[in-house]
């Protein structure tokens, strides 16, 4: 019995694992299957078959699937980079320095978190329009310059920070903002690697803004040019579809597989103090 208990844990958390991965390895298998055997329900690992090679050299010829990873790169590291210039003197504000008005604006915040994007499609969508600025990166990147969920990550780890050495690098002459980036940011990688993550996996994965303020190929990102594939393709040739789906998973998992420790160490410590 105290086996049982030992390693039942351990069996469960495998099984939601294995379940968890079972559409990624399902997305790979179909992505080096004939046609013949893409509705087959096998689980084994390799086809009668083999047609991988000319699935992925159709979905990396059929469109331009470079650029689509190119612009995917371009928005999430402009939002990313905008993000953190903003959010972090934010979360540092709220947390270390003592102002009126403090904690409403720490409640603003919080409230902030509830209110979606779709919420603010349309007059977003409507002041592009009337500046002329659809169609552009600016526009895809612009509804998540500013995330409060940054600033609530940030405020939650830079809480942590012991006071004292602030307080001596301010009688050491340092400016708030010399504080706030090199001392209290160096202390909380662990939470800047979490949400780096967070905010680079989304924004690789958005479909609906881009749709949304995105009609030229050329500028769409990977999940939106994933639709203009299957156009192309008319959405027949899902070995091909399952091909370009892997090439544009695949940067986001090496992203989590070399940030793996940080990530875990900023959700897990964020909010201990």
């Amino acid at each position: 019995m105290a086996a049982l208990r030992r390693f039942a844990p351990h069996l469960v958390l495998a099984l939601g694992a294995a379940f968890m991965l079972l559409p990624f390895y399902w997305m790979l298998l179909t992505s080096i299957r004939p046609p013949a055997e893409i509705f087959n329900v096998s689980l084994w690992p390799f086809p009668d078959q083999f047609d991988g090679a000319e699935n992925y050299s159709r979905a990396a010829s059929q469109v331009p699937m470079a650029r689509f990873m190119l612009n995917g790169a371009i928005v999430c590291g402009g939002i990313l980079i905008v993000q953190i210039l903003t959010a972090v003197p934010a979360a540092y504000a709220l947390a270390k320095l003592r102002f009126p008005g403090r904690r409403l604006l720490l409640g603003l915040v919080i409230a902030a978190l509830c209110v979606p994007i779709q919420a603010l499609a349309l007059p977003l969508f409507v002041g592009l329009a009337w500046t002329k600025m659809l169609n552009t990166y600016f526009a895809m990147m612009l509804p998540f310059f500013l995330s409060v969920f940054a600033i609530f990550l940030f405020h939650q780890s830079f809480r942590s920070y012991p006071d004292e050495i602030i307080e001596a690098a301010r009688m050491d002459g340092f400016s708030e903002m010399e504080i706030c980036w090199g001392l209290v940011l160096r202390g909380s990688l662990p939470s800047l690697a979490a949400f780096s993550v967070f905010s680079i996996v989304a924004h690789w994965n958005d479909l609906y803004w881009p749709m949304i303020v995105v009609t030229d190929v050329n500028l769409a990102p990977p999940p939106l040019g994933m639709l203009f594939f299957a156009d192309a393709e008319t959405g027949a040739n899902y070995g091909a579809l399952m091909a370009g789906a892997t090439l544009i998973t695949a940067p986001m998992v090496l992203c989590f597989l070399l940030a793996r420790r940080h990530f875990i160490a900023g959700i897990t410590m964020t909010g201990v103090k």
